[in-house]
């Protein structure tokens, strides 16, 4: 397998995930903004899409970060990291992983945006702290991850995403069941190792 990522975009999400199984795998920086691969590959020929993650299996490519988590976790049976399909605990999972994609990423977006104004970042601001206000919440009976006690994919995108506070001004501390969670996700071999391959630490 190979996975095309940015370092610290959501694709570190993948990039954990892998490095939690353990298989042999490569990687492959991207620049989204020029379309290139660090090789100098046209990446708009691998995902016309043009984002990252896309993960290259089997002969495919599979995009769309959630899909990729799924699959990486499904292919090896990893019952920890993605409980079975038609349980409720991975109907729980799903939901964690929507939450994450489509309320929390989506509210970071123009904290991103080099055309976004003050008062337009504000409003992100906003949006971001009511999301983790939730998480925070969900995080406060004491649980160690977003689903349980295991830490499981939902878990590893959330960390990512929730650490783009680091990078947009928004101070973790007012959150501390959830910075707790960063903290306990962090401490992971395999988000050490993920960090370090993308140069991030």
């Amino acid at each position: 397998m190979k996975l095309y990522f940015k370092p610290g975009a959501c694709s570190m999400a993948s990039h954990i995930v892998l490095n939690e199984i353990g298989d042999a795998f490569s990687i492959e920086a991207v620049d989204t903004e020029t379309k290139r691969t660090a090789s100098g590959a046209d990446y708009l020929k691998i995902n016309a899409k043009g984002k990252v993650p896309a993960l290259q299996s089997d002969g495919e490519i599979l995009t769309e970060g959630p899909a990729i988590l799924q699959y990486v976790a499904d292919r090896k049976g990893r019952r920890d990291l993605a409980p079975e399909a038609g349980t409720f605990a991975r109907a729980r999972l799903a939901e964690m992983l929507n939450f994450t994609g489509t309320e929390l990423h989506v509210a970071f977006g123009p904290l991103f945006n080099p055309a976004a104004d003050e008062g337009s970042k504000a409003a992100a601001r906003h949006a971001v702290a009511a999301k983790f206000d939730w998480l925070e919440q969900r995080l406060s009976d004491g649980r160690r991850f977003l689903i349980g006690d295991g830490f499981t994919i939902a878990d590893a995108y959330a960390f990512v995403v929730t650490n783009w506070a680091n990078f947009t001004g928004i101070d973790l501390s007012h959150w501390p069941h959830l910075s707790a969670f960063m903290d306990r996700v962090a401490t992971r071999p395999a988000v050490q190792k993920t960090l370090r391959a993308e140069g991030l630490v």
